[in-house]
């Protein structure tokens, strides 16, 4: 009995410092940003609230608008679906913002069928095929920059991270969920990819 116990300690303590240790790299990563240009800008969709871009949603499109007016992509490529309760998706009302901030609407794409980060990679990859969109910047908070540039790279896309300058998720009181969600995010999608579920 003693030894079933320890055994089942021993587990336990190696879950806990494999989750750490990929938060760690998590937050790492979250520093990187490459100042490469690149064809798009894919914007990592987020929540709306009333038509109007939640402030995490905001911070990426001004992101992305920066990239664009300062000549570090030619196309910006918003992302994400019809939320509950709302009447347009994330990506219109995405380009609807950058429209009124000074991106011209001819370089301006947009995918609304995604539901997660997964599924906005996938769309924007295959809407960017059909267009000859071949490297890209990923746009998002810092801390969901690793799995997403990593989804990105395992979907065969040329892509580098840009997280937002600046994010709501500044003090640990708030980060540390984030982080928390994203670890296990990231372990999850790793486990999918593993059973062939996701590339």
């Amino acid at each position: 009995m003693k030894l079933l116990k320890w055994i089942l300690f021993a587990l336990l303590t190696i879950l806990i410092l494999a989750f750490i240790s990929v938060g760690l790299s998590i937050h790492r990563f979250s520093s990187y940003s490459l100042a490469e240009n690149a064809d798009a800008a894919i914007v990592l969709g987020a929540a709306v609230w009333d038509a109007m871009p939640s402030p995490v949603f905001e911070e990426r499109i001004n992101h992305a608008i920066n990239l664009y007016l300062d000549k570090k992509v030619k196309y910006l490529i918003f992302t994400g679906g019809v939320g509950i309760k709302d009447d347009q998706s994330e990506a219109e009302i995405g380009k609807n913002y950058a429209i009124n901030n000074g991106v011209s609407p001819k370089h301006i794409f947009i995918e609304s069928d995604s539901r997660i980060t997964y599924q906005n990679l996938v769309n924007a990859k295959d809407l960017s095929a059909d267009l000859g969109i071949n490297t890209f910047l990923i746009v998002s908070d810092p801390l969901h920059m690793k799995r997403s540039v990593t989804m990105a790279e395992n979907l065969g896309m040329l892509a580098y991270p840009s997280p937002t300058p600046t994010t709501k998720y500044v003090s640990w009181r708030s980060k540390l969920p984030f982080l928390i969600r994203e670890t296990f995010f990231f372990i999850t999608y790793q486990g999918r990819r593993a059973i062939g579920v996701w590339q």
